[in-house]
């Protein structure tokens, strides 16, 4: 595949056989699979006065898949859920037609000690004939994960399938999200293990890719699908995630996804006026921006 071209500005640049960007979206990829949105939470420290209160906001049109590596966060929604995630686990909520849901620092974590909070909260876009499904939440403690070693690393398919495996998750789309972490320096080739579109999002530690060195924070996008092989270096931790994109474009505002801008509109203009489904027993509002 052809290089020309393909330097992108600002946080992202082409190395050749990948391109390399701080999360995404980034201009020139806005999404790897059906993942759309990628946000690092921490590591910071919480407690013993400041805590995570993230008040009553809305989706449309995705899936959030909460992972934590530290600390615990307290999910609830107007679906009716109160669940807390703790390390390994995940939180699965799929928005479809509206939902709206706060994420809080449990009451059990609030008693002045101090802690770290360490995870990522991931959207990933729903097929079109689904964007106006019922909401649904499902947790799964880290133990129903698919856990194996193989080449000197230990593996956990976080959600979708790969390595001839299959995460309980109940995904909408073919796709796959799977940590990994390492002691020692080994080569990672996942040809034939994942299918479609890959991402790698370093953790923590380094990986050599084309002759250059990655650092952690940095997320790195396989130009070629199915195909991908990168050095990684001592103590390195990663999350591979991608799978099958979707024919249609997707827009994004605020927290809204869509393959229909008027459904983006909608979703504003019933936030904005209240009338978008809400908590029951919540009254925060984040106001739209």
């Amino acid at each position: 595949m052809s290089n020309i071209g393909l330097i992108i500005e600002e946080r992202s640049r082409d190395i050749g056989d990948f391109l390399v960007g701080r999360l995404i979206p980034f201009r020139k990829k806005r999404m790897i699979g059906p993942f759309i949105f990628i946000d690092h939470m921490g590591p910071t420290k919480l407690g013993p006065t400041n805590y995570m209160d993230v008040d009553q906001h809305p989706h449309i049109g995705l899936s959030t898949l909460t992972y934590m590596l530290e600390g615990e966060i307290m999910h609830e929604d107007s679906i009716g859920t109160q669940q807390v995630i703790q390390p390994g686990s995940v939180n699965w909520m799929t928005a479809g037609k509206g939902v709206s849901h706060t994420e809080r620092t449990p009451i059990a974590l609030r008693g002045g000690t101090e802690f770290v909070a360490h995870g990522y909260q991931i959207w990933v876009a729903l097929p079109k004939h689904l964007e106006d499904m019922e909401p649904e939440f499902h947790h799964f403690p880290a133990a129903a994960l698919p856990k194996w070693s193989e080449d000197g690393a230990t593996y956990t398919l976080v959600a979708g399938e790969g390595y001839g495996k299959r995460s309980p998750l109940p995904v909408h789309s073919p796709l796959f999200m799977v940590e990994v972490e390492n002691t020692n320096s080994f080569t990672l080739n996942v040809a034939g293990k994942l299918q479609g579109e890959i991402g790698i999002c370093i953790v923590d530690g380094a990986i050599e890719a084309c002759g250059e060195t990655i650092e952690k924070g940095n997320i790195l996008v396989s130009k070629v699908e199915d195909v991908c092989k990168v050095q990684l270096q001592p103590n390195t931790h990663l999350l591979l995630f991608g799978g099958e994109p979707f024919e249609e474009e997707r827009y994004i505002h605020w927290n809204f996804v869509s393959s229909s801008k008027e459904k983006i509109e909608e979703a504003k203009t019933n936030w904005r006026a209240k009338t978008f489904t809400m908590m029951p027993n919540d009254t925060t509002y984040v106001p739209l921006p």
